[in-house]
């Protein structure tokens, strides 16, 4: 196979695809290169569907390795393990990029598999791998509707910027990944602060007219390169099959389905389709997945037509209406703030913790940086759906919610300068019907005012569905489960009132065009204000005093010249500083920094004095004519020596222990003895000449 090399200048640095050199045995491959950084994707399909199925089983693999930033990875194996949580969110960004474009009823296995090469950490490594898992497909003999192309928008100055450079990301009041086709936008995903939705719309536009420069490099790349499309079985659905169910429906389905209840409604359409699975069983044995799938579209035609036709949802609700809401905070006594937020039968439980500098999450990826201060995790149990299932680690669905709603947050968390703790929020999901990422940034909004955290604005979230049938469309506000599934379309908002702090889009269809967004956006943002106003009744602002179980953090400023004395050889006296300190079981947590910051950090004020007080003895510089409370340190037949301040002592010359004539030192001091000194004199050496005679009076 002939090696063929495609390029552009693109965002200001080389965009080079290349195919027929590395993985020759794949339905495709290519290796991307995007400035210095460097990533193979490919594309492989099984020879024959799954058996079993009626789904397509599409796996994205995104393999970080630590090589590609020359490190070696840390702990006792020395090889990287399970996928990092950057490495999970980069594949779930092209997973949802792909996965409506591979047609309906094509169940062959497909694996594609991104392997990160080389990273040069100012061009971005998950838009190379979604343009090299778009090209691998693109030149394969798998079908696929593509091509399609990512790109990263930022917002600088007024002006948007395409693929930004770490330092220009910093200063970006925008972080949007956009990916699309030649005439659609397909995918969306944003961290932003405060954005207008008209400044969103242009970044899209801008995203989407930068992505036809790729699109139309991946095509070239096809016509010199590109493999004839399979004949890979595509399993159409039965409309005889489709028609003798709804004949034994026979209208029903309808009235099973309008019910706010999701409990219920799923009771009764499980009845209705228990009659049809045993109805069919008999006309066509063999063939259940088929029924299974006629039964699925009933139900999505039953949705559909009442949005559609009738302008009313399941259960009963307007297109633009949300839910029912409840707010509480402080609803667990002990944790240093709670939130539990309700949306129908949509509920999650938010907890904050706050803790010591030290806490802060240390990351081994191949990212550029090295910890985070600010964590969200999301738990969503089987309960939550009236379920039983194992439990697990955490799904990538999981990991991708949480990142989510941490992402939502992130802008409005204070500095570590003005405040300087680690904070871990968890979100617990205790009901599911529908958005719980978004319910999951309400609660930590709430938990964060509860816990006294300085947000700089409250956050609220919604998601919007879409029901399109050739020209009819129609937006839903706040969708549940059952919109989720059978709608075509799940848009994700969350910000304050002033603006936009998070953007997720996933669609099911080829693409959204202009008018649904920009319609998409404005709706969104009526609902997050509603729902801020129902949560803003309950907590207006945060909590001027914070819980009296989070621990109280102090800052203190020394010479970094003095980290060394405050530390102790072997860190003797910053243990010994922790273990006088403590009360019971409670220590304080002591953060040293380089520039002579340092963290104390306790939940009892009296302990962190005391710590305060010890540090502060360490560092400071005696001066002539101050007076001390020390202690005998050693004796010489020349006079004592007393320590004044945790490691420095000085001379009681024998002549300076009292007022009449000394004969030996042993006639007025030992060993531990305690004496109150002045310092009369620091020589030329730094050593402290210090008196107890200047202090006595006859």
């Amino acid at each position: 196979m002939a090696v063929v090399r495609v390029e552009k200048d693109w965002g200001g640095r080389r965009l080079v695809l290349e195919t027929g050199r590395l993985a020759k045995q794949a339905n495709g491959a290519v290796l991307v290169s995007y400035g210095d950084t460097v990533v193979l994707a490919t594309a492989v399909a099984s020879r024959a569907p799954r058996e079993g199925i009626d789904f397509f089983p599409l796996t994205i693999d995104y393999e970080e390795r630590l090589y590609a930033v020359g490190r070696i990875p840390g702990g006792y194996i020395k090889r990287e393990g399970r996928s990092s949580e950057k490495g999970i969110l980069s594949a779930r960004l092209t997973d949802r990029a792909l996965r409506p474009l591979f047609p309906k009823g094509f169940h062959n296995d497909v694996q594609v598999i991104i392997t990160v090469m080389s990273v040069e950490h100012d061009c971005p490594v998950e838009i190379a791998g979604m343009i090299g898992a778009s090209a691998a497909l693109h030149i394969s003999d798998i079908p696929f509707d593509g091509p399609v192309s990512g790109a990263v928008v930022g917002f600088l100055n007024g002006e948007y910027v395409l693929n930004p450079t770490l330092d220009e990301d910093d200063q970006s009041r925008m972080h949007l990944a956009v990916a699309s086709k030649q005439d659609a936008v397909v995918m969306i995903e944003a961290g932003a602060h405060r954005v207008t939705e008209q400044e969103v719309l242009q970044a899209i536009r801008f995203g989407f007219e930068q992505n036809q420069i790729v699109i139309g490099l991946q095509e070239e790349l096809r016509e010199k390169a590109g493999r004839e499309k399979g004949d890979f079985p595509i399993v159409p659905p039965s409309t005889e099959i489709r028609a003798a169910v709804e004949e034994v429906l026979a209208g029903r389905l309808e009235g099973a389905m309008r019910n706010a209840d999701k409990l219920q409604r799923e009771a009764d359409t499980a009845v209705l389709e228990s009659e049809v699975t045993a109805a069919m069983a008999e006309r066509f044995p063999e063939r259940g997945l088929e029924v299974q799938d006629a039964l699925k579209a009933a139900r999505k035609a039953v949705m559909r037509r009442l949005i559609l036709r009738e302008g009313v949802r399941a259960d009963g609700r307007k297109l633009d209406e949300i839910r029912p809401i409840s707010v509480e905070v402080s609803v667990l006594p002990r944790t240093h703030g709670s939130g539990l937020f309700t949306r129908g039968q949509t509920q999650v439980m938010t907890t904050c913790t706050l803790g010591a500098i030290s806490d802060m999450q240390r990351l081994d990826d191949i990212g550029s940086d090295e910890s985070k201060r600010y964590i969200h995790h999301y738990n969503f149990p089987p309960f939550s759906t009236g379920e039983t299932r194992p439990l697990r680690a955490p799904s990538r669905r999981s990991i991708g919610h949480g990142a989510l709603a941490e992402r939502s947050l992130l802008p409005m968390i204070p500095p570590e300068e003005q405040f300087p703790y680690t904070i871990r929020l968890v979100s617990e999901v205790l009901e599911s019907n529908g958005s719980t990422s978004m319910a999951s940034v309400c609660g930590s909004t709430l938990s964060l005012m509860d816990a006294g955290v300085p947000i700089e604005a409250p956050v609220a979230g919604v998601a919007m569905g879409l029901v399109k049938e050739g020209d009819e469309v129609a937006v839903l506000t706040d969708i549940q489960g059952l919109e989720d599934e059978l709608g075509d379309m799940d848009f994700k908002v969350a910000g304050t009132a002033d603006g936009i702090n998070a953007i997720q889009m996933d669609i099911k269809i080829a693409g959204l065009d202009w008018a649904i967004l920009e319609r998409a956006l404005e709706q969104a943002r009526k609902g997050r204000l509603f729902i801020l106003g129902k949560m803003l009744e309950v907590i207006k602002e945060p909590r001027t005093e914070m819980s009296p179980h989070a621990p109280r953090i102090t800052v203190l400023h020394i010479n970094p010249d003095k980290i060394r004395e405050v530390i102790g050889p072997g860190g003797k006296m910053i243990n010994k500083i922790i273990d006088e300190t403590k009360i019971g079981q409670k220590k304080v947590e002591i953060d040293i920094h380089d520039d002579g910051t340092i963290y104390i950090a306790a939940v009892n004020a009296d302990m962190a004095q005391q710590a305060i007080n010890r540090i502060q003895a360490i560092v400071k510089e005696p001066e002539v004519g101050e007076v001390y409370h020390g202690r005998v340190t050693r004796l010489m037949n020349f006079g004592a020596f007393v320590e004044i301040l945790p490691g420095k002592e000085g001379l009681v010359h024998i002549s300076q222990l009292a007022l009449d004539r000394v004969g030996k030192v042993e006639d007025v001091v030992q060993v531990g003895d305690e004496l109150d000194v002045k310092v009369v004199e620091i020589d030329h050496m730094g050593r402290l000449n210090l008196s107890h005679k200047a202090l006595l009076t006859r």
